[in-house]
């Protein structure tokens, strides 16, 4: 059998680099995109969004990966669902006019500050404020991930083509499972540990 070569066989390649696609958690922030009360009137599949959402909320949190959430027009649309915000320890609210939260003053420095380049999308409706704020994130030189799963419109037709555009801009489409197995990428770790229940 062969053996694994290491990085000094391989001139320019390092041993623990990972595809760009790969979600490192030491990469990432969570933003969740206006999963408010009254979006729950108009969205069909909003339970197994919204519990798509709580397990990247929780895994986030375990992981310290740092989360972010909107709320569009809150003195209309109310705020973000109970089952969202709680598993979020200090949670960081943005409200927003706008469609996409990037034309809001002040909110992609906020990102930036993090100092996280890879952002995973998740939340409403995909093919409005979760599409234009990712083609922001994206011109602005970010990494755009959209949990396909975890995101969604009035119609199933909008929200296939939302993803296809943010697709067709850069964006990565992956699942909520994917990111938070991306996120602890090995087992028999703490970090497994603390997100293996919320796989189940």
């Amino acid at each position: 059998m062969g053996s694994i070569r290491g990085a000094e066989g391989h001139e320019g390649v390092k041993r623990l680099d990972r595809h760009p696609f790969m979600a490192r958690r030491e990469d990432s922030l969570l933003l969740v995109i206006d999963i408010q009360q009254a979006m729950l009137k108009i969205i069909q599949d909003w339970e197994e969004i919204t519990r798509k959402v709580n397990q990247l909320t929780r895994a986030a949190d375990r992981l310290d990966v740092p989360v972010v959430l909107t709320e569009q027009y809150p003195k209309g649309l109310g705020a973000t669902i109970p089952r969202v915000m709680e598993a979020i320890r200090s949670p960081r609210v943005y409200h927003k006019e706008h469609f996409s939260a990037c034309r809001e003053e002040g909110f992609v420095e906020a990102l930036r500050s993090f100092d996280r380049p890879r952002i995973i999308l998740a939340g409403m409706e995909a093919h409005v404020c979760v599409l234009q704020t990712g083609l922001d994130l994206i011109h602005a030189g970010f990494q755009v991930q959209v949990a396909a799963d975890a995101v969604s419109s009035r119609t199933p037709f909008n929200r296939d083509v939302g993803i296809q555009l943010l697709r067709q801009a850069g964006a990565v489409v992956t699942t909520a499972e994917i990111v938070m197995f991306q996120w602890i990428h090995r087992s028999n770790t703490e970090e497994f540990r603390k997100v293996h229940p919320i796989l189940k």
